[in-house]
């Protein structure tokens, strides 16, 4: 009979899969309002450009990514149509984003979706045990360069 091992579940792996299921089930919830088309990056941009139009070095900062992965994600948007670029009206050299109405109520679903999640985790977990999670969560953000 063979040996069997187990391997004990780390942290990592543990935070991979937690973010794959999150990732799956905001984009069935999304799919099933008609936008079958979610990627895991709208929904921090589009909290950012849903209080209008943002020039495009700001949304790198904000973002906290190099000016070459802002464009991918701005890109996405574009391509769906949820957003478009523009240059600005006092500084042709600053590049504005702003949301189509299409995009408007995308990052609306988007939203609707994302605090719809957060409240389901917050009525089946304890508090502390949240609070910890978040705690945990905001290191590893802040120091490991995520």
């Amino acid at each position: 009979m063979p040996a069997t091992t187990t391997s004990p579940v780390l942290f990592g792996d543990i935070l991979a899969l937690a973010r794959e299921s999150w990732v799956r089930e905001m984009s069935t919830r999304l799919a099933e309002r008609g936008y079958p088309d979610y990627r895991r990056a709208d929904p921090l941009v589009l909290r950012w450009l849903v209080h209008g139009t943002l020039p495009f070095g700001r949304l790198t900062s904000v973002l906290g990514v190099s000016r070459q992965s802002a464009r991918k994600v701005i890109s996405g948007l574009v391509e769906r149509h949820y957003a478009h670029v523009r240059a600005d009206e006092t500084d042709s050299r600053r590049r504005n984003v702003e949301l189509t109405p299409w995009g408007r109520d995308y990052a609306s679903a988007v939203i609707e979706v994302l605090s719809a999640l957060n409240r389901e985790i917050a009525a089946k977990v304890n508090p502390d045990q949240l609070e910890a999670a978040q705690s945990v969560l905001g290191y590893v953000k802040d120091n490991f360069g995520l």
